[in-house]
């Protein structure tokens, strides 16, 4: 297994062409002999460069529409067969089989065509067969070939070609097999998800293309980086590098803002809303959300689902803040955001969330699916004597809205859709509740006819009578509870309103 090995032999058969032609010329000017398939035989003769048709070496034709092409032991000796073994050698000159030292595959567009909403038949004729294969013989023989899979390593192959003349290193070879390996499982990953959305296997895959290196995690002594397309949900107008704990906040926030559809500004810190507010124009949406709790929102991230204009970008921009995020932003008021050089700018893209969400637990992946319940007015029972009025219900709504991505224990009090104050992470509901309450007199809100939503049942009436003293009018909670006529009956004897839901929204 020599270290640095000349190449001589080359089989290329892609299906993108884009980038091909400098390295068809170079390894021509080079004298390396080309092997290759259909259309990609016809693009390199297309250039002025000779190269043999495989079905020369096979004595095959392509058959089965394209499906069989390379499927050869004239193609995979050439590839697999070991350069010191001495019975391989004597094999290929046996079978008159010719070595090949680099292999450039680009695989059919298996996801591409699957995510442009093609019928099943389309589909599974972009499950690549031969290239797969050829991927596969090249990368397990790297001592010996050179296998690119990919046309995004096409510049990075020349550079290797011209640096190591016309040559790879067995660390150049032991490489590109990572690579390519990468690329297969990736390829093969995606082919098994499509399968499984009706099969049902229990299986966890899931296979990352792109990386962007993190500052650090949580804390600056943990390493992190964040895997996905961040650039396919946003653009990044303006600030620093996005930090983990942005990411968390981001998400977080986005999950969040699409729950509404009306003018909505929302304020978070730690994934959780410190300030959130429905209004019918932004600014005073903004101005209700900074009221909820304006020292909170220090350092937060800030998130709309309007285009963010300039007078509420004057008042948004004296708040110091890691992240603002937008469906757009007016030149004007943009221009004033910038003025923080550190401040992220995002803009929010269209785009869809995981139907299902996963985590690291333990030594093992837990998945679900992503919370999509939405109760409305249709879906609340009301159990007491008192009704909500139609304003009550409004913030019923949106109360429950806030509450359900909070995180547990949580209670959301609320009023005219604004958020008063919220009670979350506490191990105890009446914790969380008297935590909501304290904040709200702390920012000088009246209770009076506020009202209260509880993401999980109350296991005792408690919660029901502090609220009430507190000043709550009106209360969503899921139910279940073996106590809620006792916390029923207390709402009956003291005028207050109730309605449960039957979901409930823990969120850990």
């Amino acid at each position: 297994m020599l270290d640095r090995k000349k190449i001589k032999s080359a089989l290329l058969s892609v299906f993108y062409k884009n980038g091909l032609e400098e390295i068809v010329r170079y390894l021509s000017d080079n004298g390396v002999k080309i092997y290759s398939t259909g259309g990609t035989l016809s693009f390199i003769e297309g250039l002025g460069a000779t190269a043999q048709p495989v079905e020369s070496l096979t004595g095959y034709p392509s058959i089965l529409g394209g499906r069989v092409k390379t499927l050869h032991p004239k193609i995979f000796g050439g590839i697999l067969a070991r350069r010191d073994n001495p019975d391989d050698c004597t094999q290929l000159a046996q079978y008159e089989i010719p070595e090949v030292d680099l292999v450039i595959v680009d695989l059919y567009p298996f996801e591409e065509t699957l995510a442009s909403g093609a019928p099943d038949d389309e589909v599974i004729e972009k499950i690549d067969i031969g290239g797969i294969s050829l991927i596969r013989a090249a990368a397990k023989n790297y001592g010996d070939v050179a296998i690119v899979a990919s046309r995004r390593q096409y510049a990075e192959l020349l550079a290797m070609l011209r640096e190591n003349g016309c040559g790879a290193t067995l660390a150049n070879r032991r490489y590109l097999a990572a690579q390519a390996f990468n690329v297969s499982s990736h390829y093969d990953s995606a082919i098994f998800s499509y399968f499984n959305r009706s099969e049902h296997i229990p299986a966890f895959k899931q296979s990352v293309h792109g990386v962007t290196p993190l500052r650090y995690g949580e804390n600056p002594h943990q390493k992190a980086a964040f895997y996905g397309s961040f650039g396919d949900m946003f653009e990044q107008l303006h600030g620093k590098e996005i930090s983990y704990n942005n990411l968390l906040d981001i998400d977080a926030a986005v999950s969040l803002i699409r729950e509404f559809d009306e003018p909505t500004f929302a304020i978070l810190k730690h994934s959780n809303a410190c300030g959130a507010a429905s209004r019918p124009t932004l600014l005073q949406a903004w101005e209700a959300a900074l009221a909820a709790d304006p020292v909170s929102a220090f350092g937060g991230v800030l998130i709309c689902n309007r285009e963010l204009d300039k007078a509420t970008a004057e008042e948004a921009g004296k708040l110091f803040c890691e992240v603002v995020i937008a469906p757009a932003y007016n030149e004007d008021g943009l221009a004033i955001l910038k003025q923080k050089k550190n401040r992220i700018i995002l803009v929010a893209k269209t785009f869809e969330l995981p139907a299902a969400q996963s985590r690291t637990l333990l030594n093992g992946v837990a998945t679900q699916e992503r919370d999509l319940a939405a109760e409305g007015e249709r879906d609340m029972t009301s159990v007491t004597a008192a009704k909500p009025t139609a304003e009550q219900v409004q913030d019923l709504i949106f109360a429950n809205k806030l509450v359900k991505h909070s995180k547990s224990n949580a209670i959301v009090l609320a009023k005219n859709r604004q958020l008063l104050a919220g009670g979350v992470g506490q191990t105890s509901r009446v914790d969380a509740l008297r935590h909501a309450i304290e904040k709200a007199a702390a920012f000088g809100f009246s209770l009076s006819g506020a009202v209260m939503a509880s993401d999980a049942f109350f296991p005792f009436p408690d919660c029901v009578e502090i609220a009430h003293k507190a000043g709550i009018a009106a209360i969503i909670q899921p139910g279940g509870s073996v106590n809620d006529q006792k916390s029923i009956d207390y709402c009956n004897a003291n005028g207050v309103a109730m309605v449960v839901t039957g979901v409930r929204h823990f969120k850990h």
